[in-house]
């Protein structure tokens, strides 16, 4: 059975689960009905980062356009442009024995395409959740259902995966950003254009 987390809470993954090495992180969201003229986009991306929570290069950034990391040890299984119908939403592949060394955090992020232009929030989201399941059993092994808590903001942290005495443990974040994707890459050490 999975646990299901709160906010802040952090979980044991790999201690509790001897031998677990493949697991699918699944993201899933709805929309709520709203007369804005524009569909909803909603991108899952992943940020690996360092100790220190910054990414080492553009290619520890992946997402629709770079789905793989350097050595394919992180997927993302491709973009979900409606997020329409039951179940994940968009998914990302993790071999975690494979994952580089230098890599300490692996976080998972929701944001919405377009939502300046198109006068979208995470306010008009609902049913948001992240999940991981064994991928060898289809097992769903830890959830995190974020709740309504969101208003204003275009880009959520919703979880990472991060390594602690050699074993993998999962943090439910669930923190917002006002300024999108931008506000996501300067905090992970990237420059957009």
């Amino acid at each position: 059975m999975a646990i299901s987390l709160s906010k802040g809470q952090k979980v044991d993954l790999t201690k509790t689960n001897p031998g677990l090495t493949k697991v699918v992180v699944g993201l899933g969201w709805d929309t709520n009905k709203y007369d804005g003229g524009s569909d909803f986009d909603l991108d899952a991306s992943v940020f690996s980062a360092n100790g220190a929570g910054k990414v080492n290069s553009e290619k520890d950034f992946i997402f629709y356009n770079n789905p793989q990391n350097e050595n394919g040890s992180i997927v993302h299984t491709g973009d979900n442009r409606t997020g329409e119908g039951d179940g994940d939403d968009e998914q990302i592949k993790i071999d975690l024995a494979s994952v580089p060394a230098d890599v300490e955090k692996v976080a998972f992020c929701i944001t919405i395409h377009d939502a300046d232009s198109r006068g979208q929030n995470f306010g008009q989201v609902s049913n948001a959740y992240v999940r991981i399941v064994n991928e060898a059993n289809d097992q769903e092994l830890i959830r995190f259902d974020l709740g309504e808590d969101f208003s204003v903001e275009t880009a959520v942290v919703v979880g990472e995966l991060y390594r602690h005495n050699g074993e993998w443990k999962f943090n439910a974040i669930g923190s917002g950003y006002r300024d999108g994707l931008g506000g996501l890459c300067r905090d992970y050490g990237l420059s957009i254009a």
